[in-house]
């Protein structure tokens, strides 16, 4: 198996040492060219959403991406991942990739001196989830699947070949959630 990691700002490098503690491969996606590579699923990972859209414009990526996500390509977002993938944004007109039914609220949690931790559970699972300037999901459309929330806000939830959080796993120790979308992968 082996994961495309969207390194064009944020916490990539975080996933990909998540990516190695599991033994899992994975290449790096920097330019069009990376595309040819196969890959059997894509990390977008958290960062800033708008400089990540505008370099995926930039650089061509956005509209290959889209269609492989499109296509059935099993995509995890973390946090501005998450805002790549949302059909809408609650308090931003800026639009991305708009692949999952879902809305989203950006910086929902405040600025970034306001980050914080918690335990709560991604399924019947207690894991521990970090918020830095996280978005959390407003709303969900028929077939998305709520996975974990808090306070009624959702924080983790799947569309069909789509698994976003709105927290980063890839920045504790605990590798539930990226097993999780190695299952997705795998059984699909």
């Amino acid at each position: 198996m082996t994961i495309g990691l969207l390194a064009l700002q944020g916490a990539f490098i975080e996933h990909e040492k998540v990516l190695q503690s599991l033994g899992v491969d994975y290449f790096e996606i920097r330019q069009l060219s990376d595309l040819s590579k196969k890959m059997d699923g894509l990390i977008l990972p958290g960062g800033e959403s708008t400089a990540m859209g505008k370099l995926l414009k930039d650089l061509e990526l956005f509209s290959p991406l889209r269609k492989m996500i499109e296509d059935g390509l099993p995509v995890f977002g973390t946090c501005a991942g998450l805002i790549l993938l949302a059909k809408t944004l609650e308090n931003d007109s800026r639009i991305f990739f708009q692949t999952m039914d879902i809305t989203v609220k950006r910086n929902a949690f405040g600025r970034q001196l306001a980050s914080f931790m918690k335990l709560d559970f991604f399924g019947d699972k207690e894991i521990p989830m970090i918020f830095i300037r996280a978005p959390y999901i407003h709303s969900v459309g028929a077939n998305v699947q709520v996975l974990s929330s808090f306070d009624g806000l959702i924080l983790a939830a799947r569309e069909k070949n789509m698994l976003v959080t709105a927290y980063h796993p890839e920045l504790t120790k605990d590798t539930t959630v990226h097993q999780y979308f190695l299952e997705m992968i795998k059984n699909r």
